[in-house]
């Protein structure tokens, strides 16, 4: 354990945290574009948190598949503006980043959380910058095997328990070189990687088998929200459901983890999810009433 002690984020919660995902992008596969600009970006991380985010995922590069990176001062223009501006009106901020400087800056302007889909692969000084930032920062540590533009060509997984083995091993591997490089344990989110580097079917496999990747031992980030195999899923015919038609389903997974225990929902519908969790804790609230005062 650290000694700060248990970070606020990660203690004292009856429901996931509700991550709202703010693309500072001209690219990303659901919404490029639509808050490039820093005013908009910030009245749109406004928004969220008045939706009922818990905090705002900020990020300044697109990791759909295919996307290219943009260039490191390309992304630090991209985000630190709007980190300054968000964490300004006391929004809990955190920066998704694989790039340790685009990290550093965004700690310096007020981020309180690294979301790393990389998990340190794609730039290992990242963990030392979370290292240096002490009790006050978490890291989440997502599974990953490639840059966007080559992924696909990574999602076989042929070891001991297949996807779910291959997972939780590398998941493990990447929470042990965390830290070795001086970030305190219990400061570390694990993130499966949905839709990095896997097929839909590997998907439904990590989410059927959550309990496995408990047994890490570090809360689970979820990030799902109107990912390509939520359209497949809802297909007619051989079409996917549209992107900007994955919300319901993205909600009812949202319930079915929160149900599960998950500590962190990455999502876009801020609303819907809050809504459908507030719902569940209704629920558990009832039955917990109906089963203290019995059933006579």
């Amino acid at each position: 354990m650290s000694p700060h002690g248990a970070h606020p984020l990660l203690v004292g919660r009856d429901r996931p945290r509700v991550m709202g995902v703010l693309n500072v992008t001209p690219d990303s596969f659901s919404d490029g574009g639509r808050w490039a600009d820093t005013d908009a970006a910030l009245a749109h991380g406004r928004r969220l948190v008045a939706q009922g985010a818990d905090l705002v995922d900020v990020g300044g590069e697109s990791t759909r598949p295919g996307a290219v990176r943009p260039g490191t001062a390309e992304e630090l223009d991209r985000v630190v503006p709007v980190v300054t501006g968000l964490a300004a009106a006391g929004v809990t901020v955190s920066v998704d980043t694989m790039r340790a400087e685009v990290a550093a800056a965004a700690l310096a302007a007020g981020a309180r959380v690294v979301n790393d889909v990389s998990g340190g692969l794609a730039d290992p000084a990242v963990l030392d910058v979370v290292a240096g930032a002490g009790g006050d920062v978490v890291y989440v540590a997502m599974h990953w095997r490639a840059h966007a533009d080559r992924m696909r060509d990574f999602a076989a997984y042929d070891g001991p328990g297949g996807v779910v083995g291959d997972v939780r091993r590398e998941l493990g591997e990447r929470l042990a070189a965390a830290v070795a490089a001086g970030v305190a344990e219990d400061r570390v989110v694990l993130d499966p990687g949905l839709g990095f580097a896997k097929t839909a079917e590997h998907n439904w496999a990590l989410l059927g088998a959550l309990a496995e990747l408990d047994a890490l031992g570090r809360p689970l980030l979820l990030g799902a929200s109107r990912k390509s195999f939520l359209g497949r899923l809802l297909a007619v015919g051989s079409e996917p459901r549209p992107v900007d038609e994955r919300e319901a389903a993205g909600v009812a997974l949202s319930a079915l983890a929160a149900a599960h225990g998950v500590w962190g929902l990455r999502v876009h519908d801020v609303r819907g999810t809050a809504d459908a969790l507030a719902v569940a804790r209704r629920w558990r609230e009832a039955s917990a009433a109906r089963t203290g005062a019995g059933t006579a």
